[in-house]
């Protein structure tokens, strides 16, 4: 892993036994980055399959076999659209984190616009922004950018995010999060999950990051309390 994060860059290829750069990916390398001949980046296909490649003068070779990373555990965010840019901040840091799908909600009390082609341009945006995420973070498995639902139409599953409340995280792998101004009175049923994110009242944005860290946080490579310290 530590070459791979000695890398200059990450950037997805339609295919990296033989890749090729999209525009938009020579841009960012040649262009954004001023990558020189010799660096070394990782190239993945984002669906699992990744390899080292070598810069050359305006082109790219790959130097390695193909590599195939495990499948990753699938874990949901339900986000709340936000007002300005908060939502694409969501978005940026939950990839980063290791969510693996993110479903828009439109629960009542979301303020933004979020229909009709403002709404297919947001989602379009999300899953841009997941993208270029993805490779700064070193994932090899696209984030799945869901289209939008009302809460009538989540699973029975999934958890909702409520103030106070005191049950578990055991078992959960999907917890949807609010809008600004919080749940509408009769969103959700008295037999839904809800789950705490401590005593102090969130931000929006703030219980999207939260409930994305603990989604993950039971995978290998997260601390665990009681664990020896780096000092012993």
């Amino acid at each position: 892993m530590e070459r791979r994060i000695a890398a200059l860059t990450q950037l997805t290829v339609a295919d990296v036994a033989t890749p090729v750069l999209s525009r938009d990916a020579a841009h960012h390398l040649f262009k954004v980055l001023r990558a020189t001949e010799g660096e070394e980046i990782v190239l993945t296909d984002a669906r699992g399959s990744w390899t080292f490649a070598s810069v050359g003068p305006q082109s790219i070779a790959r130097t390695t076999e193909v590599f195939v990373d495990p499948v990753e555990v699938p874990v949901t965010l339900y986000i709340a659209p936000l007002k300005g840019d908060r939502s694409e901040l969501v978005i940026a840091k939950a990839t980063e984190l290791g969510v693996t799908h993110i479903v828009p909600l439109l629960s009542e009390r979301v303020v933004v616009k979020f229909k009709g082609d403002a709404r297919d341009k947001a989602v379009a945006r999300w899953r841009r922004i997941s993208d270029e995420a993805l490779g700064q973070c070193r994932r090899t498995y696209a984030v799945t950018i869901e289209n939008p639902v009302t809460p009538a139409e989540v699973p029975a599953h999934v958890a909702i995010s409520d103030f106070g409340s005191s049950e578990g995280l055991g078992g959960i792998t999907a917890i949807a999060v609010g809008p600004e101004g919080g749940w509408g009175p009769k969103e959700w049923g008295a037999t839904r999950t809800r789950v705490g994110f401590g005593p102090t009242v969130l931000r929006a944005e703030t219980a999207g990051l939260v409930a994305a860290t603990l989604l993950v946080s039971n995978r290998a490579g997260w601390s665990r309390h009681g664990a020896a310290s780096a000092n012993g």
